[in-house]
Order: C-alpha cells, then sequence, then structure tokens
C-alpha cells in the first residue's frame, strides 16, 4: 500500500510515494523545478496555470513507479500565502501573488487603525504585513482597479488545482485558509470584517472544510488521464509548514519544529480552543483541532546561498572547519540578515540587510559567518516569543548543507536540537494526516528518526545573547532613522 504526496514548494514542485508507515518509498519521486519571478522591486510571482502543468507532469510521471499500482490516497502540501484571481470560468486572470510580494506595502497603514491592530491579530491570528492577502488584495484594488473587477472569485494554487481536477468548485481547507490573514480563527469562516473592508462579495472566496473528509472522482477528463486515481480518495491540501511539523515528530501539543530551508520558520501546536498569539509571532492551522502557532522569517538558507554566490569564499571544508573553530563575533561584524525584507517577528516588509563594523581588515569569511550567526540570532529571538518548552526537532536543507551552522543556531538558541534523518518531513506530514484519518491512528505513532542532538556550548550560548543585542540596537536604529527620514 503507498499514498501519493503533492509538494508544491516556493523553488520545485514534487510528486512522492510513501508506504503505510509514511516512509518514502526509495526512488520514489519524480520533480520541477520552477522560480518566482521578480522582474521589479518587490515583485513575487508566478504564473498559475504553468504550476498546475508542473504538477500534474509530476503526477504523470510517479504514476510510472511499480509501486504506483499499490495507491490508497492522494494529499497535497502547499506553500501558502498565495493568491490568483480567477474568472466565471475559473480561469486565472491575475498572476499568482506570492507571500514573498512585497509590493503592496504602501496599503497597509490604511486598512486598520493602531487600536485595531491587536484585535485583528487575535482574531485572523495574523498581523498586517504584505505576506497576507487583505494587504495585497487592497493594493491590487487601488492600482489596478479593471483587473480586480475582472476577478469573480480568488483562490489559491491547490484549490485552483483540485477545481480543475474535479471539475467543480472545491473547497480550501482550513489549513491553507489560515495563512491567507482572512479566516477567522475562531469561528473558522471566511472573516466578516475584511470582507467588508475589501468590498468582496459572498462568493469572491471559495467555500471552506477541513482537510478531510477526502474527496472522490475525478472529471471525465482527469480519470482517463490518471485511471489509476479516478476513484482514489484525495485529501485537501494543507499549509506546507503545518505538514512539515506534523513529520518532524512535532505534531502534538507543546513541541516544536524548527524548519530552514529558502527562509525558517519555528512552531509549536496547540490544542487549547482559541489560544492567544503572542506579539510578533502568528497562528495558523494544522486542522480543526490544532492551531500552530509560530514565526517564519524571511531569512534562512537564501542568506547562505546569497554569501556563497557573492563573496569570494573557499571550498566547503575550509568554511566548516573555519566556523567550527572561530569564536562567535570574532569578525567585529554586526550583521542584519533582512535580504528579503522582514517577518517575524517585527513585520518590517521594506527592512533591507545591513552590516556595521567593516574595516580594511574583514574578510569574506568574516562577512559569512556574521551572517549565519545574524540569521541564528533572529530565530532566538522568536524561540523566546514562542516560549514553548517541548523538544525542538530540526530538519531542512540549510541544515544539512553546514554541521556548524546547526551548532551556532543551537548555541543561539540556547537549548538542544534534534537534527531529523529524513530529509521528506512536509511529504512525511502529509502522509501521517492521511493515514491517521483514513485508519484513525493517532500521529504520536509515528517517530521522527533523529540522527543527532546537539547541544549548546555555554560559554558562546552567552556571546551569541551579547551579539544579539548588538544585533536589536542595529535594527531599531535603522528602524526609527527610517521612519524619521518619512
Amino acid at each position: 500500500m503507498t499514498l501519493l504526496v503533492i509538494d508544491a514548494g516556493s523553488s520545485s514542485i514534487r510528486a512522492l510515494l510513501l508506504d503505510g508507515e509514511a516512509r518514502p518509498v526509495p526512488g520514489a519521486i519524480a520533480r520541477q523545478e520552477h522560480h518566482f519571478q521578480r522582474h521589479q522591486p518587490g515583485q513575487s510571482i508566478a504564473d498559475a496555470q504553468h504550476l498546475r502543468q508542473l504538477i500534474e507532469t509530476c503526477i504523470d510521471e510517479i504514476l510510472q513507479h511499480p509501486s504506483a499500482s499499490e495507491l490508497r490516497a492522494v494529499g497535497m502540501a502547499t506553500f501558502v500565502g498565495n493568491v490568483v484571481g480567477l474568472d466565471a470560468d475559473g480561469r486565472p486572470v491575475t498572476s499568482l501573488y506570492t507571500y514573498a510580494d512585497t509590493r503592496s506595502g504602501d496599503y497597509t497603514k490604511s486598512l486598520l487603525t493602531p487600536s485595531a491592530h491587536s484585535n485583528n491579530h487575535q482574531r485572523t491570528g495574523c498581523p498586517l504585513h504584505t505576506a497576507y492577502h487583505p494587504s495585497r488584495l487592497n493594493w491590487l484594488r487601488a492600482e489596478y482597479p479593471d483587473l480586480f473587477q475582472r476577478v469573480v472569485r480568488w483562490s489559491d494554487l491547490a484549490t485552483l488545482c483540485y477545481s480543475a481536477w474535479f471539475g467543480y468548485q472545491v473547497p480550501t481547507s482550513i489549513s491553507v485558509a489560515s495563512w491567507s490573514g482572512l479566516l477567522n480563527r475562531e469561528t473558522l469562516t471566511w472573516d466578516g470584517n475584511w470582507r467588508d473592508q475589501l468590498n468582496l462579495e459572498k462568493d469572491a472566496l471559495p467555500p471552506l472544510s477541513d482537510y478531510a473528509p477526502p474527496l472522490r472522482g475525478l472529471s471525465a477528463a482527469y480519470a482517463r488521464r490518471w485511471p489509476a486515481l479516478a476513484d482514489l480518495p484525495f485529501f485537501l491540501a494543507v499549509g506546507d509548514g503545518a505538514a512539515a511539523n506534523v513529520g518532524s515528530g512535532a505534531g502534538e501539543h507543546g513541541s516544536v519544529a524548527l524548519t530552514i530551508g529558502t527562509t525558517a520558520a519555528m512552531r509549536t501546536v496547540s490544542t487549547q480552543a482559541l489560544p492567544p498569539v503572542p506579539d510578533g509571532l502568528w497562528s495558523y492551522r494544522i486542522d480543526q483541532q490544532r492551531h500552530l502557532i509560530g514565526g517564519a522569517t524571511s531569512e534562512g538558507g537564501n542568506v547562505f546561498e546569497w554569501a556563497q554566490k557573492t563573496l569570494r569564499l573557499p571550498d566547503a571544508a575550509v568554511l566548516e572547519e573555519t566556523l567550527r573553530r572561530t569564536e562567535p563575533g570574532a569578525h567585529g561584524l554586526t550583521l542584519l540578515p533582512l535580504l528579503a525584507g522582514e517577518r517575524s517577528p517585527g513585520w518590517w516588509s521594506q527592512a533591507t540587510g545591513a552590516i556595521a563594523g567593516l574595516r580594511l581588515t574583514t574578510t569574506p569569511l568574516h562577512i559569512l559567518q556574521a551572517a549565519l550567526e545574524g540569521v541564528a540570532l533572529r530565530l532566538a529571538i522568536v524561540s523566546d516569543q514562542l516560549d514553548a518548552e517541548g523538544e525542538v526537532m530540526a530538519s531542512g536543507g540549510g541544515l544539512g548543507a553546514s554541521p556548524a551552522w546547526a551548532q551556532i543556531i543551537t548555541d543561539a538558541l540556547d537549548r538542544p536540537l534534534n537534527l531529523l534523518a529524513t530529509s521528506e518531513v512536509t511529504a512525511r506530514g502529509v502522509a501521517i494526516l492521511m493515514l491517521t484519518a483514513l485508519d484513525g491512528r493517532a500521529i504520536t505513532e509515528f517517530d521522527a528518526e533523529i540522527t543527532e542532538r546537539l547541544t549548546p556550548d555555554p560559554q558562546r550560548a552567552a556571546r551569541l545573547r551579547e551579539l544579539r543585542t548588538q544585533q536589536q540596537a542595529l535594527y531599531h536604529a535603522l528602524y526609527d532613522l527610517l521612519h524619521q527620514a518619512r
């Protein structure tokens, strides 16, 4: 018995087969790379139909694997915070705008009075920011009124795909909707305050449902294309962060997942009826019973990648040895790694990176170390705000790329870090959620395999706390300077 999982990520689309214990079937993966379009400052868009075609190509390919003959169900995880406008026939009339598009920055302040920000944050779980739909829809309505009027319904990528495959309007999952900033986290309905303020018609947003019960019965065209899937259950998509928590072994109350890919996030699960949202963080959903509380940074592996492309660095072995033996802050630099704006904890969408302390003796290795420490220090702020005492389960390509960086993060957080054996935590999480729905199994039955447990060095942790104070001082100096200039 196998499960088909579609993992629609920010840089690649993949289809994978996993077995009845949520373990990847060796070699059973199909992949299509893609990149968001960034042709102007702040832009981050994609062609929704092109992404759908990539997803379908991956499904075509994975169905050729021998283990696909034993398929039991289909599920999906998707990058979230994306939105596309559709016409009356369900065809896209706008680009697919992603969470990373910051062009709506000037249209956030007009939406809420300062006193209403806190109420909105607790009601929707999301601060007012360019990563969410209220700012983006407000911007599109003001800057592109004709285009805005052409839109009959606003959708996300996963709902667009499922609706095409089944031939009717499919619901958006509560999980995916919770990343939009438009979901009322108490009623689990589209928020009436935002619908009124944004002048959204009743049918301008899809219906809502939990990820289960699943859908069945592909349309005639797709049943012919994928006969093996024609009558299989399809579970609605969940947010990639929600799936990653479950797949990391942090799907239950109190445990913490740290994911470092292109960006980074720390998240914990709460089963309280309506837990308060800490300042600077957000609250999304895994499902109707489980809240996902945490913070996501715009910086992560992308900062490491930038340094590798931009600086004249030695080979990886030299980098690792240097990072491993050099004391924190020995470079004398203070670096803000906000190269793609800021989400948690300050939500300063127009933020940029900065380096203070440059000298003629500063080397590329100094800058690299300061950059990696800078990301770790930002995650430490999120960790403190999260205030969760459970084990930290860590995964992501960023950690695998540099064991020395993983130790820097451990020291900055000043708490042990459990490095996970599998890199497929998102797909694994989708498979676990499907198995719990199909068989009534508990999430806790699926243990995550830990390859290494890192512990913080007390002296390095203390030094990194000092560096964090310096970094925060630089952040506030630049923030205050910008607002004075305005």
